[in-house]
C-alpha cells in the first residue's frame, strides 16, 4: 500500500476524490477487475467483513469523510448466491433495490445501499452506518463457475461512509415526545384540578344538607322558609323563592326560641370559565 504522501501527490492541490458511479464503475472496478491500473492508486484492497465500520477508516491511508475499498465477497452457503455480510460485531443488511449503473444505453454495474447493524440478527441494532456496494454485470457468473469455491465475487467496490446527525435527531424526537408527554400531564392535572373546584349550577337542598353545609345554621329549627336570595351578580332572576320542609333528623331542641326563621342562600354558579 503506498504511502500518504504518494497518494496525495497523486491528486492536484485543491481536488478531492468525489466520483460518480459511472466513474467508479468504469475507471476504477473494471480496471480491478481485468488487473489494469487505476487512474489513481487511491482504492486499498481490504476484506471488509473481517473488520467493523468503525475500524475501517484507518485501513484507508487517504482521510475523507468517505472512504472506498476494493473487497472480495465469500458465500454465506457453498452452493449457493447469497454473499456472507456477518462481521466481528454485527452485519451489513440490504435496504431498497439495486440500482443499475448505465454508461450510455449500456448497464454496466449495479449498485447496491446497505446498513449496518449490531448484533446478530433479527434483534440487530441499527446504526448510522452506511455502505453503498458497486459490482460488475455477470461477475457472480465468472466466479460461480469454480464448483466448491466459497468465493463469490473477486472483487467489488464498497463506499462507506458515516450518516450524519442521526443521533442528534433521535435524542430531538425523544426529548420533543418527553415534552409533549409532561405538557399532558400538567394539562390534565389543572383540568382535574378545576374540575375539583367547579360547584355546580343548581343543587337541591338535599345536597346541601347532605354535605354538611347547612347544619350550622339548621341547630335550632325544624321547619324554615327556604329562600334563594338572587339580589347579588350573577343570580339567574328567574329561579323562585321556595318553602322547603325540613326533615325530621334536623330537629333542634323543641325549647328553641327560634322558629320559622327564613334562610337565605345564595344560589353558587361556575365562574371559573
Amino acid at each position: 500500500m503506498e504511502s500518504s504522501s504518494t497518494i496525495s501527490s497523486e491528486l492536484p492541490p485543491g481536488f478531492r476524490f468525489h466520483p460518480t458511479d459511472e466513474e467508479l464503475i468504469v475507471y476504477y472496478l473494471c480496471n480491478q477487475a481485468t488487473s489494469k491500473p487505476c487512474p489513481a492508486s487511491i482504492i486499498p484492497e481490504v476484506d471488509i467483513y473481517k473488520f467493523d465500520p468503525w475500524e475501517l477508516p484507518d485501513k484507508s491511508e487517504f482521510v475523507e469523510n468517505e472512504w472506498y475499498f476494493f473487497s472480495p465477497r465469500e458465500r454465506k452457503y457453498p452452493n449457493g448466491v447469497r454473499p456472507n455480510r456477518a462481521t466481528l460485531s454485527g452485519y451489513w443488511k440490504a435496504t431498497g433495490t439495486d440500482k443499475p449503473i448505465n454508461s450510455g444505453s449500456k448497464q454496466i454495474g449495479v449498485k447496491k445501499s446497505l446498513v449496518f447493524y449490531k448484533g446478530r440478527p433479527p434483534k440487530g441494532i441499527k446504526t448510522n452506518w452506511i455502505m453503498h456496494e458497486y459490482r460488475l454485470i455477470g461477475s457472480q457468473k465468472q466466479t460461480s463457475k469454480h464448483i466448491g469455491s466459497m468465493r463469490l465475487d473477486d472483487w467489488v467496490l464498497c463506499r462507506i461512509y458515516k450518516k450524519k446527525h442521526m443521533g442528534k435527531t433521535l435524542q430531538q424526537k425523544e426529548d420533543y415526545s418527553t415534552l409533549q408527554f409532561n405538557d399532558s400531564s400538567i394539562a390534565n392535572k389543572d383540568e382535574q384540578e378545576m374540575m375539583n373546584m367547579n360547584l355546580t349550577r343548581s343543587c337541591s337542598l338535599t345536597y346541601l344538607l347532605d354535605m354538611n353545609y347547612l347544619a350550622p345554621m339548621l341547630s335550632d329549627a325544624s321547619t324554615f322558609d327556604f329562600q334563594i336570595n338572587n339580589s347579588n351578580i350573577g343570580i339567574d332572576p328567574f329561579v323562585r323563592s321556595q318553602q322547603v320542609e325540613m326533615s325530621n333528623h334536623y330537629e333542634a331542641d323543641s325549647q328553641s326560641s327560634i322558629t320559622n326563621q327564613p334562610l337565605f342562600v345564595k344560589q353558587m354558579h361556575n365562574y371559573l370559565g
